[in-house]
């Protein structure tokens, strides 16, 4: 199936879920943490609550610092807790 926007074809693949945090750590080789907040109602008091979560996910330069502020990707599992990868760095920490 042909997409009309890029003219390329897409496989049986599906569409992969996307996110933008923050980069918390950077400890690890060929790995970064990523902080993702999302923010929601309260069911029932309508109050916004933001709920942070952790990712971890797959930098293969190692070259994104704690600060940054990224896009991830969602991939296949390349280890026990990485199913993520940095696609591009959206704002560079000071």
């Amino acid at each position: 199936m042909a997409t009309e926007s890029t003219g390329q074809t897409e496989g049986v693949r599906g569409h992969r879920k996307i996110r933008v945090g923050t980069v918390v750590s950077d400890k690890m080789d060929k790995t970064v943490v990523v902080a993702v907040e999302r923010r929601y109602p309260h069911p029932l008091y309508g109050k916004q609550v933001t709920r942070t979560k952790k990712y971890h996910a797959h930098d293969e330069n190692n070259e994104f610092r704690p600060g940054d502020v990224v896009r991830i990707v969602e991939t296949r599992p390349l280890s026990k807790l990485k199913r993520w990868r940095v696609v591009e760095a959206i704002e560079r920490a000071r």
